[in-house]
């Protein structure tokens, strides 16, 4: 069996037959020229063929040199672009992201945020999905999630948490609608699975004024709520940032309460913060503020 030869006598070889000099390929790796020959040495062992023809004139290429040659340059190419591609990830530059955001985030900044990061990072793949705060929380844990945009987010040991924004939460009515006493009202309420935090956040702020929301109808999803509201179905609390949504024939109210502010915070596990997730956190935070 032939002795193995090391990334060391390659680039000594490649060395030595770009220069077709001894003593200048020894200047240009910075070692002495007696080490660098007894390199070439133990590479023609270990090949097994002669490489580099050699006299006091003059270093020629062998046939086998010549073809050692190209295949010596594809393997410290490769070890070249494997090493960049570690560094490159390390700093969070190259991978996939699996980003889920509930439905009014959206209306946010996250458009802006995405776009900066593939502006910044344009090697990392961004898997973006719409998704309940329930459900992103419960995906966090599983492993198959990234990092999520949740509403009114509950302490979890398994998640770090850390809120980006806050804003107003509205009562939403139908056009042309006079509310008089909101404890009277039929209301459009989402399950509490879709979003706990935010379910009892509402469910603290009708307790605050003294009842309990007689809920008629719910939904899982955000336009049905508006639309229910729109069509005289009920009354909501929805934050502020749906009204961008433009629906028509739809009022928001303000809530002069001291819970009437919701939060979203960003979440990801704890032992999965990653040098791209580490890399997105720092884009929202630029540009969502530190949830003041």
């Amino acid at each position: 069996m032939n002795p193995p030869f090391e990334l060391r006598h390659l680039r000594a070889f490649v060395a030595v037959a770009e220069e077709l000099h001894f003593t200048r390929a020894a200047a240009r790796l910075r070692i002495a020229q007696p080490p660098l020959s007894q390199q070439i040495r133990q590479l023609e062992e270990a090949v097994g063929a002669k490489l580099l023809e050699r006299t006091q004139r003059k270093v020629a290429l062998t046939d086998a040199g010549r073809a050692f040659l190209d295949e010596a340059r594809k393997i410290l190419g490769a070890v070249e672009n494997a090493g960049a591609a570690a560094r490159r990830a390390a700093r969070g530059e190259t991978g996939r992201l699996r980003i889920a955001f509930a439905a009014t985030v959206m209306f946010h900044a996250l458009p802006r945020i995405v776009r900066a990061f593939r502006e910044q990072f344009p090697g990392v793949y961004l898997d973006l999905r719409e998704m309940a705060s329930g459900a992103q929380l419960a995906a966090l844990r599983a492993g198959d999630l990234d990092i999520g945009f949740v509403r009114e987010p509950l302490p979890d040991p398994d998640l770090e948490i850390e809120v980006v924004l806050r804003e107003p939460l509205m009562i939403t009515v139908e056009g042309g609608h006079r509310l008089a006493n909101l404890a009277t009202e039929p209301f459009v309420l989402f399950p509490s699975e879709i979003a706990l935090g935010l379910y009892l956040q509402v469910m603290r702020l009708c307790s605050e004024a003294g009842f309990s929301p007689r809920v008629v109808e719910t939904s899982r999803e955000l336009y049905t709520t508006v639309s229910l509201v729109a069509a005289g179905v009920g009354v909501s609390i929805l934050p502020a940032s749906v009204e961008r949504l433009g629906w028509p024939n739809v009022r928001y109210l303000p809530i002069p309460a001291r819970h009437g502010t919701t939060r979203v915070a960003a979440a990801w596990r704890r032992d999965r913060k990653g040098p791209a997730v580490e890399a997105f956190l720092g884009v929202a935070r630029g540009l969502m503020g530190a949830g003041g």
